[in-house]
């Protein structure tokens, strides 16, 4: 895996800042009116709870002198009655806290929820060009470690290192104004000495915690990359070969999982050395304190109780600190994610596509994946309305770009494609999609029944209609001889039905849409020679009305179109009818020929 190179510190700051730029408005926005009341009302229970936590050390320290005979009942409660209040006070603590998560809580969650959501629907609204670069285990940890960092960020951000503070300073304020400024500069000392530490090695084990993060995302790929090519794996007998692609990866991510290990045992260490330190320091003083009589029992059961009250949190902090620091890293990614901009877009005027004939005209297109290899040449086609034209041609003419372009998965670098005059760049993607359906060469379907698959055709769709559409494509009584009928589960990415049967899926899938404009992309390409006619006649009935567009290899199955367009190194080499081809004995004729002998020699 090649390194990614290490971000500055100035980077991580500014990336840091912006990350918690961009989360502030889903904690704090402007509508609903309800979360900012829930966030004030949860920082003011916050303030409440550690005034209550710093002032229950005194009376800790009051029941202490009264038992020890050393001091006056305060309010008088008596010794009992402060060790009660004690108690209460420390109940209330704990009391308060609690109610102040619960009252955060649903902000968190709605803007956990909102984030995910705004991730998802991005990632579906990014280019076919983003998606065939990327993998999908990549994505996904990308979007789950983002979301747990938000989640992380929320709860310790704001409930954890403000109320820290906050506490930390109440203390320096109490023991220099209670003893002397010498307990002052000794807990400062161990405070600052603690932060630098935790801090620079928190910064070291952040690189690492990088590193393990990528070599994890790397053994995900690997692994899903495997399981959804599983039937490839097994043709190639290659079991053997994908465990030790994925033992390969997974050993990148123990030792680096291991450096990380090693790096918080160090950190742990170092952090009790200096809270220790600090500890017995105050503790001698106080001690000294009560040998010269200058302070009593109390007091320095009070000083005690203070420093481990800001030890516990300081702590604490260290793995704060680190998660926080690597929630930003995770969400940073995730953040990057959505401001990926999308190849194709919708014009700020873009309207809805408006299909009164169907007709289609490619205006001099041309088209380039790289753009050092130009796919298409300057294609020039008129399709009209209700005509079924086919497109053919050898593997890498263009035919299948056509279709590509045409349903805007990407914009023509040159030309125009219209549909009835409107050029599909000034419409709305969510209307051409509509009127465009879709079977492409290779269906694949969601792991749920074959109903579900058929109606994902068109929402809402009844049953009936489902019904009709698997008859059209001739898979009805397939459907309903299998044990749970149409509520069987098809199983990931369709495997537990054959090719043609998942071909006639996705062809009464595309039926059941009933768009206007058909693009059949090899769409009889995995069935055999029998069930092919059928399929053909039941598209043949489905295209009746509309405009088709075929793009084929098997030619046999355009033979009836009204139009063939060869297709040659991206240019149209001829156009024309099957007999009109047949006889001009060009191109297309050498295929007819070429594809017949193949057959017959089979």
């Amino acid at each position: 895996m090649r390194p990614v190179p290490e971000p500055t510190a100035k980077e991580e700051r500014k990336s840091s800042l912006r990350t918690i730029r961009r989360v502030v408005p889903y904690i704090w926005p402007q509508f609903p009116k309800w979360i900012r009341v829930r966030v004030v009302l949860a920082l003011s229970i916050l303030v409440l709870s550690k005034v209550v936590a710093v002032y229950t050390p005194i009376l800790y320290k009051g029941a202490v002198d009264q038992l020890a005979g050393d001091g006056v009942s305060q309010l008088a409660l008596g010794a009992i009655g402060l060790t009660i209040a004690y108690g209460l006070a420390r109940v209330m603590t704990v009391g308060f806290q609690q109610l102040r998560d619960a009252i955060f809580a649903p902000v968190g969650q709605r803007a956990l929820r909102r984030l995910a959501l705004e991730t998802f629907t991005h990632i579906h609204r990014l280019s076919m060009r983003y998606h065939i670069t990327r993998k999908t285990g990549g994505l996904s940890r990308i979007i789950e470690r983002g979301v747990k960092g938000v989640e992380f960020l929320l709860r310790y951000l704001v409930f954890s290192i403000g109320p820290l503070i906050l506490e930390l300073g109440m203390v320096a304020i109490i023991l220099a104004t209670l003893f002397d400024i010498r307990y002052l500069l000794i807990v400062g000392a161990t405070i600052l000495g603690y932060c630098v530490f935790t801090f620079t090695v928190s910064e070291w084990r952040v690189k690492l915690r990088r590193r393990m993060n990528q070599q994890d995302t790397e053994a995900n790929q690997k692994a899903i990359d495997s399981l959804l090519n599983y039937e490839t794996v097994k043709y190639f007998v290659a079991e053997e070969r994908e465990a030790a692609r994925y033992d390969s990866a997974m050993k990148g991510y123990a030792q680096a999982a291991l450096k990380t290990s090693y790096s918080l045992a160090f950190l742990n260490f170092g952090q009790s050395v200096i809270i220790t330190m600090g500890l017995v320091g105050v503790m001698v003083l106080a001690a000294i304190g009560v040998q010269n009589g200058t302070l009593t029992v109390g007091d320095f059961v009070m000083v005690n109780a203070y420093m481990i009250q800001i030890t516990v949190p300081l702590n604490f902090l260290g793995s704060v600190y680190r998660e926080i620091r690597q929630s930003l890293v995770d969400m940073g990614e995730m953040f990057e994610l959505l401001e990926q901009p999308a190849d194709v877009e919708d014009t700020p005027r873009a309207k809805d596509l408006k299909v009164s004939h169907g007709a289609i005209a490619l205006r001099d297109i041309r088209f380039s994946y790289d753009p050092e290899r130009e796919i298409l040449k300057g294609v020039s086609l008129d399709v009209m309305g209700g005509q079924t034209v086919a497109i053919v041609g050898s593997t890498g003419s263009g035919k299948s770009t056509i279709g590509r372009l045409l349903f805007r998965f990407y914009d023509v670098t040159g030309g125009a494609i219209l549909i009835d005059g409107q050029d599909i760049r000034d419409v709305t993607q969510k209307s051409l999609h509509t009127a465009i359906g879709v079977v492409p060469q290779d269906t694949v379907l969601f792991n749920d029944t074959v109903r579900y698959n058929i109606a994902y055709g068109r929402e809402g769709a009844a049953e009936d209609e489902i019904i009709q559409a698997a008859k059209d494509a001739q898979i009805h009584e397939f459907i309903v001889a299998l044990p749970d009928g149409y509520d069987t589960q098809v199983g990931e990415r369709g495997l537990k039905l054959s090719g043609g049967e998942k071909q006639r899926v996705g062809i009464a899938r595309t039926l059941l849409k009933k768009p206007p404009i058909l693009l059949l992309d090899e769409a009889t390409s995995a069935l055999d020679t029998d069930t092919e006619q059928e399929i053909k006649d039941a598209l043949s009935r489905a295209g009746q009305g509309r405009t088709v567009i075929t793009i084929a290899h098997r030619l046999s199955t355009i033979a009836e179109a009204d139009l063939i367009v060869v297709l040659e190194q991206g240019e149209i080499a001829e156009a024309g009818t099957h007999e009109a081809l047949l006889q001009k004995e060009g191109r297309y004729a050498h295929l007819w020929q070429r594809q017949h002998t193949d057959q017959d020699a089979a």
